[in-house]
């Protein structure tokens, strides 16, 4: 009877063993980083974007493991509205009802193996669609970063979208 009890066990050990999950990989659980605070970063809270102009989002991305994709979302803020992250409050003009507020949504990818990413990507914003003018006021420009793991990071930037006076 002890030896089959010992050769269960024996068994059972390794079993146990083939079938264990033993990897030498760690997971990543740190979300990656969006930076804005250096010079030529554009846009930074409460900073204007005009309307039928081009400019160059500027941005440092890192990660302590490897970058994955950002995407960039504008979209007016007419009502005053917050997100679950923060957003630092611009003097906002009085709240209004959209007629033709501007909507962008674009994804991109960041190149394989970077750890640590800068953005100079050129935006070109119209200033109509079929309807007419966009509308000008206070709008949010969102950057969404992810890593290779799927760990997200969002900022929130208020900004003016206006038409340059000649």
């Amino acid at each position: 009877m002890k030896i089959i009890i010992f050769k269960c066990i024996i068994i059972f050990a390794a079993i146990m063993v083939l079938f264990s999950c033993d990897s030498d990989t760690e997971i990543d659980k740190e979300k990656p980083v969006i930076h804005t605070d250096f010079i030529n970063a554009f846009p930074t809270s409460c900073e204007t974007i005009y309307f039928g102009e081009t400019f160059n989002l500027r941005a440092l991305f890192s990660d302590n493991a490897e970058l994955g994709a950002y995407s960039i979302e504008i979209h007016n803020n007419f009502d005053h509205h917050s997100h679950g992250h923060n957003i630092e409050a611009c003097d906002l003009a009085p709240k209004k009802e959209p007629v033709n507020p501007f909507v962008f949504l674009e994804d991109y990818d960041i190149p394989e193996g970077q750890n640590e990413y800068e953005v100079n990507l050129p935006i070109s914003i119209p200033s109509e669609n079929g309807e007419g003018l966009f509308d000008e006021g206070d709008y949010h420009f969102q950057i969404y970063l992810t890593d290779k793991e799927g760990w997200s990071t969002p900022l929130g930037l208020s900004v003016k979208m206006l038409y340059r006076e000649d």
